[in-house]
């Protein structure tokens, strides 16, 4: 049911501009369980609230669980996307290493196989100058590219050929990893940035019912409690 409330609302959401979004201001499951109940209250006073404050409900009443159910949406998207990011960046953390040690064991390699030929080791030490990730990524590319295209004198030297198809296979499961990786530490993911959306566009009805709720009731404490957050009265 949220992912349909969700395709209902997306293109609503779309059409928040940017200054309009608002950061959550309190955990989502909170709010998603204060507008629930919000609803479920304020349902009981729809025509008090409507003949009385003139609220919308059909816009805001009606369609806060509506809202609500794209909201539980675009939080499950972002945390999936956050728990994938942090995965990757744990999994970097194991790879990398691995990937750094065998760049350096092919500099030695090929420092050693091609000491005789000038032009090799100047590319060589091309190669290896340069720090970074994603240079080592890039190093691992090249020096695959390098070993192959000058097989020779590394059969003389004994060196093991399939260790340029490692190479290249690491350069590319890297980049990739990399990427998921450097995300984890993104806030301004499209997910995260959808979730925000859809926070506001919820509180934006959260906002009106409690406003008429409180207007209308401000002189009735029994009804009149419904309609403040319990959150931030905290």
């Amino acid at each position: 049911m949220s992912k349909e409330n969700f395709d209902q609302k997306v293109a609503v959401l779309n059409t928040i501009a940017p200054n309009e979004v608002k950061m959550p201001n309190m955990p989502i499951d909170a709010m998603l369980q204060e507008a629930e109940n919000l609803f479920i209250w304020a349902s009981e006073d729809k025509m008090t609230l409507t003949n009385n404050s003139g609220l919308d409900w059909a816009q805001y009443g009606v369609d806060l669980p509506i809202r609500a159910g794209a909201l539980r949406h675009a939080q499950s998207i972002w945390i999936s996307e956050r728990y994938s990011q942090e995965e990757a960046n744990k999994t970097w953390k194991l790879e990398s290493p691995k990937a750094y040690q065998l760049r350096d064991d092919l500099l030695d390699d090929f420092r050693y196989a091609f000491r005789k030929r000038p032009d090799l080791i100047s590319r060589v030490r091309q190669i290896a100058n340069g720090r970074g990730d994603a240079n080592m990524i890039q190093d691992l590319s090249d020096l695959s590219i390098l070993g192959k295209s000058n097989p020779e004198e590394l059969t003389v030297s004994k060196f093991k050929i399939e260790k340029l198809d490692q190479a290249a296979k690491y350069s590319n499961d890297m980049a990739e990893l990399l990427a998921k990786a450097n995300g984890a530490i993104q806030e301004n993911s499209v997910a995260k940035f959808i979730r925000d959306k859809a926070f506001t566009h919820l509180k934006e009805a959260v906002d009106e019912v409690r406003a008429a709720g409180k207007y209308v009731f401000k002189n009735n404490p029994e009804r009149f409690k419904g309609y403040i957050s319990r959150y931030n009265r905290k």
